[in-house]
C-alpha cells in the first residue's frame, strides 16, 4: 500500500488513541500550539490525514511528542521495527563465538581479500541452494 496512506492511518489512529478527533481543524490547532517552526495550514494537515503527503521529520517529532508515539513508529509503523528486532534476535541467538571470531577476522582483512572471501561464500551459498 502507499506509504502516504499508511502514514495517514497511523496518524489518525494516534490522534484517536490520544483522545482527539482525527479531523484537520483539530490537528491544525493542536499541532500549531506545540510546533515552534513554521505553522501548518488547514490544507496542509488535511493532506496528512488524506494520505496525500507526509510531514518532514521535524514535524514528525512534534507529532510524536504530542501524541505519545515513537517517531519511527508514527513514520514507518510497527512492522519494520519488529522485522529489525527479529533479525537482531536471530543474530544474537544463532551466532556463537566461533562465528563471531570469524567475522572479526574477516573485518580485519584488506578490501581485496574481503572481496575474495565474499565471492567464495556467495559461491557456496549458490551451490547449496541449487
Amino acid at each position: 500500500m502507499n506509504r502516504k496512506l499508511e502514514f495517514s492511518k497511523r496518524l489518525s489512529t494516534a490522534l484517536l488513541q490520544a483522545g482527539y478527533k482525527a479531523e484537520a481543524a483539530v490537528l491544525e490547532r493542536e499541532f500549531n500550539l506545540r510546533h515552534y517552526g513554521k505553522p501548518m495550514t488547514l490544507h496542509g494537515v488535511n493532506k496528512w490525514l488524506k494520505g496525500e503527503s507526509i510531514p518532514p521529520y521535524e514535524k514528525i517529532i512534534t507529532l510524536a511528542e504530542w501524541l505519545g508515539v515513537p517517531p519511527d513508529e508514527l513514520m514507518f509503523g510497527l512492522g519494520i521495527k519488529q522485522k529489525v528486532e527479529q533479525e537482531r534476535k536471530r543474530w544474537d541467538e544463532e551466532i556463537g563465538y566461533q562465528e563471531r571470531e570469524l567475522f572479526e577476522a574477516f573485518l580485519a582483512l584488506p578490501a581485496a581479500q574481503k572481496k575474495v572471501v565474499r565471492e567464495v561464500i556467495l559461491a557456496f551459498k549458490k551451490a547449496h541452494s541449487q
